[in-house]
């Protein structure tokens, strides 16, 4: 059995919905053992959401939930109410047994719960200890929350890279926590660097990921771009077909209404082998686009020669035909072709996990992996499913247990 990475390494996980708990998810599926402190009556207020982008969240019958599997497989739960005295201790023996402790908690709620970095710190001074936000730990705004689609996509420049100027309405992100898994993956590479550093220097790390930040990061080419203009870059105008210089770039739509997206950076390379593929060779003869010089000088009409081509033929007939070739092209595919791409299930990213009824489901794996072996997941854990587990393994009795659940601390 391959050996994870992060085994041996506990994380202690105070944080809900996506952003920050994705993170944990990630360091899970690396091999940490994950405790998710949830309050003891109501949770990861993320259980709540019965329906999301207008779909149920879970099927009927059913306590396997997508919207919990995503950003928390494989860990373990504990159902703590924090603001409780008899909860205190129980806590700190959790901290003192981490190696990671993980929050999105508002700074006000954090002072609230005594879980702030110097809290923390006074329990475990050698704990690293990582803080997810909107916009970020310091300036006017550490005490606002914020969402993927505020922070991230809105404030870090997606959505008006995304918005025509003649729209009436920008664009929606195109996935339920779009942002916000970019942004676990993001903190779970931190902490990653923060445990070698510890290791190799003694000194722990405080690490801050905002969305905001992940945001810009997404964005950073045309934002260095307008840097260095010093201003707002023009609107861009898009032909409507390829671009300005290359008839095999952007997208293009097949006869029953699906979509081909074309990459082909050297037209001169590219526009002979497409012309054959697509039965018209006499066009890579044609005077209008006989040499590189020329495709670029004529693109617009190249392209709506590519256009009525694809047009002419449907989606499957399309992927068939540019299969055969060099160039570099890709159908846009749903969310349920995304699932069963034959590429991503090669190399092990859609996986199995059995769900706490015995039924086996799949999920999308985190990118990355460790001596060319898939991830072995495990499902999310249900509300405070793990209290008793992980309070025996601190050596509580179960009288003691009794006590903390008879007094509200625990669940």
């Amino acid at each position: 059995m391959v050996h994870r990475p992060m085994e041996g390494v506990r994380v202690l996980e105070v944080a809900q919905f996506t952003f920050v708990p994705a993170a944990g998810a990630v360091l899970a599926d690396w091999g940490a053992d994950v405790i998710k402190i949830e309050h003891a009556e109501r949770g990861d207020g993320q259980r709540g959401l019965s329906r999301v982008l207008g779909l149920a969240t879970a099927s009927e019958g059913s306590s396997f939930l997508p919207i919990m599997e995503g950003p928390n497989r494989g860990k373990r739960s504990v159902g703590l109410a924090l603001e409780k005295p008899s909860a205190r201790g129980v806590f700190e023996e959790l901290v003192r047994s981490s190696d990671v402790f993980l929050t999105n908690f508002l700074p006000g709620a954090r002072a609230k719960l005594k879980i702030d970095v110097d809290d923390i710190r006074a329990i475990n001074p050698d704990i690293v200890y990582v803080r997810g936000s909107g916009f970020g730990a310091r300036g006017p705004e550490a005490d606002k929350g914020g969402y993927d689609s505020t922070a991230f996509w809105a404030r870090g420049g997606s959505a008006a890279g995304v918005t025509t100027p003649d729209a009436d309405r920008t664009p929606r992100m195109p996935a339920g926590a779009y942002g916000d898994a970019i942004g676990g993956m993001t903190i779970a590479g931190g902490i990653a660097a923060a445990l070698y550093s510890r290791q190799i220097t003694g000194a722990p790390s405080i690490i801050d990921v905002s969305l905001l930040g992940v945001g810009a990061w997404a964005t950073q080419y045309t934002v260095n771009q307008a840097l260095m203009k010093g201003g707002p870059l023009p609107p861009r105008e898009h032909p409507k077909h390829g671009s300005a210089t290359n008839p095999l770039i952007g997208g293009y739509r097949t006869a029953d209404g699906r979509w081909l997206e074309f990459a082909m950076l050297q037209p001169g390379r590219y526009w002979p082998e497409f012309c054959r593929l697509a039965g018209r060779p006499d066009l890579a003869a044609d005077e209008r686009f006989a040499d590189v010089e020329k495709i670029m000088a004529n693109a617009a009409e190249a392209a709506r020669i590519v256009a009525e081509l694809v047009a002419g033929r449907t989606f499957a007939e399309w992927t068939e035909i540019l299969s055969r070739g060099e160039g570099q092209w890709a159908a846009v595919q749903n969310s349920w072709e995304v699932g069963q791409d034959p590429s991503l299930r090669a190399n092990g990213l859609i996986t199995k996990v059995v769900d706490a009824e015995g039924e086996e489901r799949e999920l999308v794996a985190n990118p990355v992996q460790f001596e060319e072996t898939p991830v072995t997941l495990t499902r999310a854990p249900l509300f405070a499913e793990h209290t008793d587990e992980v309070l025996r393994e601190l050596g509580l009795s179960d009288e003691e247990l009794i006590q903390l659940k008879i007094d509200g601390a625990a669940t």
